[in-house]
């Protein structure tokens, strides 16, 4: 597959500023990336990307079955005000925490394969490949770093997965194996990286690929570790 977008290196202004959905100018995204900043007491750009990203990690559980159409609910503000949420918009919020706090970010996506996924989502999607898995990349110390936030702690610890984390040197993707050594995330293609979120095009290989799956699943939890 051809990467779609590339974000530039070193980044341009639009990694910086506030976008259609990456609403890092909105008083509420700018509030509260300054009180993750402050509380942490980060100085550089490390430091506060690593606050964010832990507070977007763990702030917001993990819900695959949260799905929605509507765009309005996929801008960083109305993520904000959400209590659980999926790897597509939880990626939208900590690239704009990270644009509030001033520094560049961007987001990135994959198709990966699941291999510890549930049943019940397996039946409900008829594969265990999810297209266009959402990351961030964020601009630390003169590189892009590509950041994860999709499972929350809780939900790792509860079901014997690897917890992400990110230290601001290096990237942090899903891992390739669970705490009992089983294949748990496989990344098997690019689907390239944005400046903000390309809405239509990901629902539009929804649609193509899983037909009208998400369309009829409710939100909850069934501990599947679905991307």
């Amino acid at each position: 597959m051809t990467t779609a977008n590339t974000v530039a290196t070193p980044p341009n202004d639009a990694c910086s500023a506030p976008s259609r959905f990456i609403d890092s100018d909105h008083p509420e995204v700018v509030e509260h990336a300054a009180k993750i900043v402050a509380d942490a007491g980060a100085r550089t750009d490390r430091e506060k990307a690593v606050a964010l990203f832990l507070a977007v990690r763990d702030g917001w559980r993990y819900d695959p079955y949260g799905v929605s159409y509507d765009q309005s609910d996929y801008t960083a503000s109305a993520i904000l005000r959400s209590s659980s949420s999926w790897c597509v918009p939880k990626s939208v919020l900590l690239t704009a925490l990270c644009r509030a706090a001033g520094i560049p970010a961007a987001l990135g996506f994959a198709d990966v394969r699941n291999h510890l996924q549930s049943e019940k989502l397996q039946e409900t999607m008829g594969t265990d490949l999810f297209v266009f898995h959402g990351y961030s990349l964020i601009w630390i110390d003169g590189a892009w770093r590509k950041a994860s936030s999709a499972f929350n702690r809780e939900l790792c610890e509860r079901f014997g997965t690897k917890v992400l984390d990110f230290d601001g040197t290096t990237d942090a993707l899903m891992h390739p194996f669970d705490e009992a050594g089983n294949r748990h995330m496989e990344y098997v293609d690019q689907r390239g990286e944005f400046e903000d979120l390309p809405f239509d095009l990901i629902f539009a290989t929804f649609d193509e690929v899983y037909g009208d799956a998400f369309k009829t699943v409710s939100s909850g939890t069934d501990g599947a570790f679905v991307e």
